[in-house]
């Protein structure tokens, strides 16, 4: 039994719980890859690595802050050298470039191992639950719109998780988009903007925290895009391989590229 039950855990490329489905599935590593280029940590949590995710965001955070790196990059697009040079605390930025290149790496690594765990086991056809109750809780496999994710991770983010029930992504983005929007002051600045007031729309704008808010956002939508999917993927394999086990003969045979009259 215990052998069996070992045997069936090292199978297992998905799991059902209250707080999301998390699987293993086919990734583009480079895709992967370049989220942790676009923001370290976002890679490992699109692996559903969050651990390892929100430890590396929370790093980039607090050593981004220290540098105004984000900062000085608004200098350098704007041509004006000096004022970069000014605002760039250079006393971290040798502890920030270890860790960023190790993100990329790590996430890129990971996914390819991730890849061959997933080709290795997916011929066994590995069971999953299709439905998890609990007191406070209930999650369940069924498919759901990729645009319809899409278009509310559009809206604000967060909802577009919560609605293929990823909850650890929600609450990450939800808390992180209060934080960036709050301190950015982006709300603030679009309202100037849509009342034409362009010079008053950029004066409150926090350009530190703002340029945090392009490569979250669209993070947001690939994560919910690309989640729901493969959910639906999930779906799709657990009632074929339920129909198979309990209305399928064990003599049937699929011929394939033969003719059945």
């Amino acid at each position: 039994m215990l052998n069996k039950s070992k045997e069936k855990s090292r199978r297992t490329l998905a799991h059902l719980s209250i707080f999301g489905t998390t699987q293993i599935h086919l990734r583009n590593p480079y895709i992967i890859a370049m989220w942790s280029v676009a923001f370290p940590g976002y890679g490992h949590l699109l692996l559903s690595k969050y651990i390892r995710g929100f430890a590396l965001v929370g790093w980039e955070l607090f050593i981004n802050q220290s540098t105004q790196l984000n900062l000085a990059m608004v200098y350098s697009f704007m041509g004006d050298i000096d004022a970069a040079k000014e605002v760039l605390n250079v006393r971290y930025m040798l502890m920030y470039i270890p860790v960023y290149l190790f993100a990329i790496w790590d996430s890129y690594r990971t996914t390819v191992d991730m890849n061959k765990i997933y080709l290795i086991n997916e011929k066994e056809q590995p069971s999953v639950s299709a439905l998890t109750v609990k007191p406070f809780e209930i999650n369940y496999l069924d498919k759901r719109s990729p645009l319809i994710a899409t278009l509310w991770s559009m809206t604000i983010p967060s909802v577009g998780q919560l609605y293929i029930h990823r909850v650890f992504g929600a609450i990450f983005t939800l808390v992180t988009a209060v934080v960036f929007i709050h301190y950015s002051h982006f709300l603030e600045g679009l309202h100037y903007l849509v009342l034409g007031d362009i010079e008053r729309s950029t004066e409150v704008l926090d350009k530190q925290w703002l340029m945090y808010l392009p490569s979250f956002y669209f993070f947001t939508i690939y994560d919910s895009y690309m989640n729901t999917v493969e959910n639906n993927k999930l779906y799709v394999s657990e009632q074929k391989n339920y129909l198979k086990s309990k209305y399928q003969p064990s003599t049937f045979e699929f011929k394939k590229g033969i003719k059945v009259n």
